[in-house]
């Protein structure tokens, strides 16, 4: 089994050489491979991961926030939302080296998410907190919770009778989408389609405001 998984790639993406490299390998076991072949998933690391992401950030925000407990909760609530994390995981691009069986349709839902905070679990276990926040601070960042395709169209349509056109391309896990409006295009990726179109609406709208179009 080990042959179907580049560890070098994955290490060099993780920034970690693993001394244990059974953790990655178990980080990038979906359940349905682990299923099929009676091996373990990543289930229980994605569990562990889950609870390191929230300290980190938690600690973050302690740290470079001087918001009150709600504000704190909302603004960890952002970093690790399944959008949050699916934008992380596009960057890192992580969905095409996992280990899965059947189609497509079997790593849908929640998988990129999930994959992300096995990563990190992976991570913890065996290079320590420090290897993990080094993984967070590369590729996590805030998703807005403002509905950006709305913003996109609503500011399109004042200005003209048009709507944005969204192209999106992928398989499952893995989408990017172009949208294009008045002249000007952007791209977003994403782990599922809607996540996709989001991300290139939020970089077309800002794009354009910043263009002095507003």
């Amino acid at each position: 089994m080990t042959d179907k998984i580049d560890f070098g790639a994955l290490e060099e993406i993780l920034g970690h050489r693993f001394s244990d490299r059974s953790l990655l390998l178990t980080a990038f076991t979906h359940s349905s491979y682990a299923a099929h072949y009676g091996t373990e998933s990543n289930e229980r690391l994605e569990f562990l991961g889950d609870a390191v992401l929230e300290l980190i950030v938690t600690e973050m925000l302690i740290c470079t926030s001087s918001g009150d407990e709600g504000k704190l909760t909302e603004l960890r609530k952002q970093y690790v939302s399944r959008s949050a994390l699916e934008k992380a995981e596009a960057r890192a691009r992580l969905m095409p080296h996992l280990l899965y069986e059947g189609s497509g349709e079997n790593i849908g839902g929640k998988t990129a998410s999930n994959l992300f905070e096995a990563a990190i679990g992976a991570l913890y276990l065996d290079g320590g907190m420090p290897c993990a926040k080094r993984f967070l601070k590369k590729y996590l960042s805030v998703i807005a919770t403002e509905n950006y395709k709305t913003l996109l169209q609503e500011f399109v349509q004042e200005r003209q009778r048009e709507m944005p056109e969204y192209h999106v391309r992928g398989e499952a896990g893995h989408f990017e989408c172009t949208v294009s409006a008045m002249g000007m295009e952007a791209t977003g990726m994403g782990g599922s389609k809607k996540a996709a179109e989001t991300a290139a609406a939020r970089e077309l709208y800002e794009k354009l405001r910043k263009d002095g179009t507003a």
